[in-house]
Protein backbone atom coordinates (compact mmCIF):
# COMPACT_ATOMS: atom_id res chain seq x y z
CA UNK A 1 0.00 0.00 0.00
CA UNK A 2 1.35 3.94 -0.71
CA UNK A 3 2.51 4.91 1.85
CA UNK A 4 0.10 7.95 1.79
CA UNK A 5 -2.87 5.34 1.77
CA UNK A 6 -1.38 4.07 5.39
CA UNK A 7 -1.11 7.25 6.93
CA UNK A 8 -4.61 8.43 5.94
CA UNK A 9 -5.77 5.16 7.48
CA UNK A 10 -3.55 5.79 10.53
CA UNK A 11 -4.98 9.21 10.87
CA UNK A 12 -8.65 8.08 10.95
CA UNK A 13 -8.52 4.83 12.63
CA UNK A 14 -10.70 6.63 15.61
CA UNK A 15 -13.41 7.95 13.41
CA UNK A 16 -13.04 4.95 11.17
CA UNK A 17 -13.86 2.70 14.35
CA UNK A 18 -16.56 4.90 15.19
CA UNK A 19 -18.45 4.87 11.70
CA UNK A 20 -18.14 1.58 10.30
CA UNK A 21 -19.78 -1.23 10.47
CA UNK A 22 -17.38 -3.64 8.16
CA UNK A 23 -18.96 -6.92 8.72
CA UNK A 24 -22.32 -6.33 6.09
CA UNK A 25 -20.65 -5.25 3.52
CA UNK A 26 -16.67 -4.04 3.58
CA UNK A 27 -15.35 -7.20 4.75
CA UNK A 28 -17.26 -9.28 1.87
CA UNK A 29 -16.19 -7.07 -0.82
CA UNK A 30 -12.85 -7.02 0.25
CA UNK A 31 -12.95 -10.92 0.75
CA UNK A 32 -14.70 -11.20 -3.03
CA UNK A 33 -11.87 -8.98 -4.83
CA UNK A 34 -9.20 -11.18 -3.06
CA UNK A 35 -7.66 -8.09 -0.82
CA UNK A 36 -8.56 -10.70 2.06
CA UNK A 37 -8.52 -13.69 3.13
CA UNK A 38 -10.69 -16.56 4.35
CA UNK A 39 -8.90 -16.30 7.51
CA UNK A 40 -8.48 -13.29 7.69
CA UNK A 41 -12.07 -12.62 7.41
CA UNK A 42 -12.72 -15.76 10.33
CA UNK A 43 -10.10 -13.06 12.21
CA UNK A 44 -11.88 -10.40 11.95
CA UNK A 45 -15.85 -11.74 12.37
CA UNK A 46 -14.26 -13.62 15.65
CA UNK A 47 -13.85 -9.93 17.35
CA UNK A 48 -16.38 -9.51 20.12
CA UNK A 49 -17.28 -5.49 18.92
CA UNK A 50 -17.65 -3.41 15.96
CA UNK A 51 -14.90 -1.66 17.03
CA UNK A 52 -12.74 -4.35 17.15
CA UNK A 53 -13.47 -5.69 13.76
CA UNK A 54 -12.85 -2.73 12.05
CA UNK A 55 -9.57 -2.02 14.02
CA UNK A 56 -8.52 -5.22 13.37
CA UNK A 57 -9.44 -4.70 9.14
CA UNK A 58 -7.24 -1.04 9.33
CA UNK A 59 -4.46 -3.62 10.98
CA UNK A 60 -4.77 -5.53 7.93
CA UNK A 61 -5.10 -3.68 4.91
CA UNK A 62 -1.74 -1.74 5.00
CA UNK A 63 -0.11 -5.02 4.22
CA UNK A 64 -2.62 -6.40 1.31
CA UNK A 65 -1.02 -5.10 -1.68
CA UNK A 66 -1.08 -1.97 -4.02
CA UNK A 67 -4.80 -2.87 -4.58
CA UNK A 68 -6.13 -2.61 -0.98
CA UNK A 69 -6.55 1.45 -0.30
CA UNK A 70 -8.67 1.42 -3.88
CA UNK A 71 -11.12 -1.45 -3.16
CA UNK A 72 -11.45 -0.81 0.50
CA UNK A 73 -12.91 2.88 -0.76
CA UNK A 74 -15.39 1.01 -2.89
CA UNK A 75 -16.65 -0.96 -0.04
CA UNK A 76 -17.59 2.30 1.38
CA UNK A 77 -21.06 2.98 -0.77
CA UNK A 78 -23.03 2.69 2.29
CA UNK A 79 -20.36 5.15 4.20
CA UNK A 80 -19.93 8.20 1.71
CA UNK A 81 -19.40 10.67 4.44
CA UNK A 82 -16.48 8.16 5.35
CA UNK A 83 -15.09 7.75 1.79
CA UNK A 84 -15.50 11.28 0.96
CA UNK A 85 -13.37 12.58 4.76
CA UNK A 86 -10.62 9.71 4.05
CA UNK A 87 -10.69 11.43 0.22
CA UNK A 88 -10.53 15.28 1.40
CA UNK A 89 -7.53 13.84 4.33
CA UNK A 90 -5.78 12.22 1.30
CA UNK A 91 -5.56 15.33 -1.12
CA UNK A 92 -5.37 18.11 1.49
CA UNK A 93 -2.99 17.27 4.34
CA UNK A 94 -2.27 19.19 7.53
CA UNK A 95 1.02 20.17 8.70
CA UNK A 96 3.69 17.19 9.21
CA UNK A 97 0.96 14.56 7.35
CA UNK A 98 2.03 12.53 4.71
CA UNK A 99 0.73 14.22 0.93
CA UNK A 100 -1.27 12.38 -0.99
CA UNK A 101 -0.01 10.71 -4.72
CA UNK A 102 -0.25 13.39 -7.24
CA UNK A 103 0.54 13.13 -11.04
CA UNK A 104 3.64 11.30 -11.69
CA UNK A 105 3.96 10.13 -8.00
CA UNK A 106 4.47 6.69 -9.08
CA UNK A 107 7.59 7.68 -11.09
CA UNK A 108 9.03 9.88 -8.05
CA UNK A 109 8.85 7.01 -6.22
CA UNK A 110 10.87 4.48 -8.31
CA UNK A 111 13.74 4.06 -6.73
CA UNK A 112 16.79 2.51 -8.86
CA UNK A 113 17.34 -1.06 -8.06
CA UNK A 114 21.56 -1.53 -8.69
CA UNK A 115 22.23 -3.99 -11.28
CA UNK A 116 23.91 -5.84 -8.66
CA UNK A 117 20.63 -6.94 -7.26
CA UNK A 118 18.43 -7.21 -10.62
CA UNK A 119 21.09 -9.83 -11.86
CA UNK A 120 21.02 -12.31 -8.87
CA UNK A 121 18.77 -14.71 -7.39
CA UNK A 122 16.54 -13.99 -4.83
CA UNK A 123 16.81 -15.53 -1.62
CA UNK A 124 13.57 -17.77 0.12
CA UNK A 125 13.62 -14.60 2.67
CA UNK A 126 12.94 -12.24 -0.23
CA UNK A 127 10.40 -14.22 -1.93
CA UNK A 128 8.78 -14.64 0.99
CA UNK A 129 8.57 -11.11 1.56
CA UNK A 130 7.42 -10.24 -2.00
CA UNK A 131 4.62 -13.02 -1.36
CA UNK A 132 3.13 -11.37 1.17
CA UNK A 133 3.13 -8.39 -0.62
CA UNK A 134 1.26 -9.65 -3.76
CA UNK A 135 -2.15 -9.55 -2.74
CA UNK A 136 -4.36 -10.41 -5.39
CA UNK A 137 -2.01 -9.86 -7.70
CA UNK A 138 0.00 -13.00 -7.51
CA UNK A 139 -1.75 -15.11 -10.01
CA UNK A 140 -0.87 -12.57 -12.56
CA UNK A 141 2.53 -12.01 -11.61
CA UNK A 142 3.03 -16.11 -11.67
CA UNK A 143 1.61 -16.50 -15.07
CA UNK A 144 4.02 -14.05 -16.65
CA UNK A 145 6.73 -15.66 -14.75
CA UNK A 146 5.92 -18.79 -17.02
CA UNK A 147 3.77 -20.98 -14.92
CA UNK A 148 1.15 -23.19 -16.39
CA UNK A 149 -2.45 -23.01 -15.36
CA UNK A 150 -2.01 -26.62 -13.92
CA UNK A 151 0.55 -25.16 -11.61
CA UNK A 152 -1.69 -22.57 -10.22
CA UNK A 153 -4.18 -24.51 -9.66
CA UNK A 154 -1.96 -26.55 -7.42
CA UNK A 155 -0.44 -23.92 -5.42
CA UNK A 156 -4.26 -22.55 -4.89
CA UNK A 157 -5.55 -26.16 -3.75
CA UNK A 158 -2.46 -26.65 -1.80
CA UNK A 159 -2.43 -23.35 0.18
CA UNK A 160 -6.45 -22.71 0.03
CA UNK A 161 -6.46 -20.42 3.34
CA UNK A 162 -3.20 -18.22 2.73
CA UNK A 163 -2.64 -16.43 -0.56
CA UNK A 164 0.85 -15.54 0.88
CA UNK A 165 1.40 -19.81 1.14
CA UNK A 166 0.17 -20.15 -2.33
CA UNK A 167 2.04 -16.86 -4.19
CA UNK A 168 5.16 -18.27 -2.18
CA UNK A 169 4.91 -21.76 -3.98
CA UNK A 170 4.23 -20.67 -6.84
CA UNK A 171 7.57 -17.96 -6.40
CA UNK A 172 9.70 -21.11 -5.34
CA UNK A 173 8.54 -23.27 -8.26
CA UNK A 174 9.54 -20.58 -10.82
CA UNK A 175 13.10 -19.93 -9.02
CA UNK A 176 13.63 -23.88 -9.11
CA UNK A 177 12.43 -24.41 -12.70
CA UNK A 178 14.79 -21.07 -13.96
CA UNK A 179 17.68 -21.81 -11.93
CA UNK A 180 20.31 -18.88 -12.36
CA UNK A 181 17.92 -17.40 -14.57
CA UNK A 182 15.34 -16.90 -11.81
CA UNK A 183 16.96 -13.45 -11.01
CA UNK A 184 15.27 -10.37 -9.64
CA UNK A 185 15.28 -8.60 -13.31
CA UNK A 186 13.00 -10.93 -14.39
CA UNK A 187 10.07 -10.90 -11.56
CA UNK A 188 10.42 -6.93 -11.59
CA UNK A 189 9.40 -6.88 -14.97
CA UNK A 190 6.52 -9.68 -14.07
CA UNK A 191 5.32 -7.40 -11.41
CA UNK A 192 4.82 -4.05 -13.95
CA UNK A 193 3.15 -6.64 -16.56
CA UNK A 194 0.79 -7.34 -13.75
CA UNK A 195 0.73 -3.33 -12.66
CA UNK A 196 2.30 -4.10 -9.71
CA UNK A 197 4.36 -0.97 -8.70
CA UNK A 198 7.88 -1.33 -8.73
CA UNK A 199 8.09 -0.54 -4.55
CA UNK A 200 6.70 -3.62 -3.80
CA UNK A 201 9.65 -5.98 -4.94
CA UNK A 202 11.93 -2.89 -3.71
CA UNK A 203 10.30 -3.23 -0.67
CA UNK A 204 10.73 -7.41 0.00
CA UNK A 205 14.29 -6.30 -1.15
CA UNK A 206 15.55 -4.37 1.76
Amino acid sequence: MDPAHRAVLRRNTRFLSAELQVSDSIVPLLFQEEILTEAQVEHIESQTTNTRKTRRLLELLPRRGPRAFRCFLRALDDFSWVRDRLLLDLHTPGPGAEPGPGPGAGAADDRQLPESVLQRVPSDRELSRLASRLGAEWELVLMDLGLSAEALFRCRSDHGLSAHGAALAGLVQWRRSEGRRARVQRLLESLQAADVHPSVLQDALI
